[in-house]
């Protein structure tokens, strides 16, 4: 694939330590919802020290006039690098790539299971889905240590009083650190939590997004309660 150049139109925090990063999308430019990209940034100071592009999941939705990813600011030369970039700069993509797209059968309903910037794939189907008015059923369970820290989480609140046949389940694993009130779930995402809302769901199909320890906790998790592993799709995010 041949690079195509970006260039940046606005940043903005949407969690604690979390930015998204808004660019111009080309004209012509497709791509699935839940798909991803490479951004390939100039800074000569990046390719010294590490590779000068980096994977991310499309935050944006297909009908929407922008490319927008989402990522931690962890402190490496691609991440600092990339927080500095001036307002207008230009950036390659490449893509997009991937596999962990909405699968076709409307009559099959989607379980999302996100936790932290892992949320990023998900972001692009239920814009979708909201925009397209899709009839399929979508819960998506999204784990975070506080609300805080939960990227996107107005957002989803209010695209779940908006679509009918989605139902957000967001769990905070640490609420004695927050300052936030919270009345939804706390604690982990396991076997009990998943059985409860997933319970009268027509042959849901799972999606797993997020660190690779959280991934294969909740793959695992899945199978030990009697999910066929191909009802299960998953993608770890490394570095994120």
């Amino acid at each position: 694939m041949t690079a195509l150049t970006v260039h940046l139109q606005r940043r903005e925090e949407v969690a604690h330590g979390t930015m998204a990063f808004h660019f111009d999308k080309p004209a012509g430019f497709s791509f699935r919802p839940g798909q991803a990209i490479d951004l390939i940034l100039p800074d000569p100071a990046v390719a010294d020290t590490e590779a000068p592009r980096h994977a991310f999941s499309i935050v944006s939705a297909p009908h929407e006039g922008e490319l927008v990813v989402a990522t931690r600011m962890r402190d490496s030369a691609f991440k600092n690098a990339l927080a500095s970039l001036p307002i207008g700069a230009a950036v390659g993509v490449d893509g997009p790539f991937g596999s962990l797209t909405l699968h076709n059968k409307l009559g099959r309903a989607a379980v999302f299971l996100a936790g932290g910037i892992g949320i990023t794939p998900f972001m692009s189907m239920l814009r979708h889905a909201a925009h397209h008015a899709l009839q399929q059923r979508l819960v998506l369970l999204y784990a975070n240590r506080r609300p805080e820290d939960a990227a996107f989480l107005s957002e989803l609140q209010r695209l779940e009083g908006e679509n009918r046949n989605f139902r957000l389940v967001a769990a905070m694993t640490r609420m004695q650190e927050s300052r936030l009130p919270w009345t939804g779930e706390t604690g982990t995402i396991d076997a009990a939590l998943l059985k409860r809302i997933v319970a009268e769901l027509p042959e849901p199909i799972y999606y797993v997004a997020g660190p690779p320890a959280m991934v294969g906790a909740l793959r695992d998790t899945l199978e030990r309660v009697g999910v066929d592993s191909d009802d299960i799709r998953s993608e770890e995010f490394h570095g994120y």
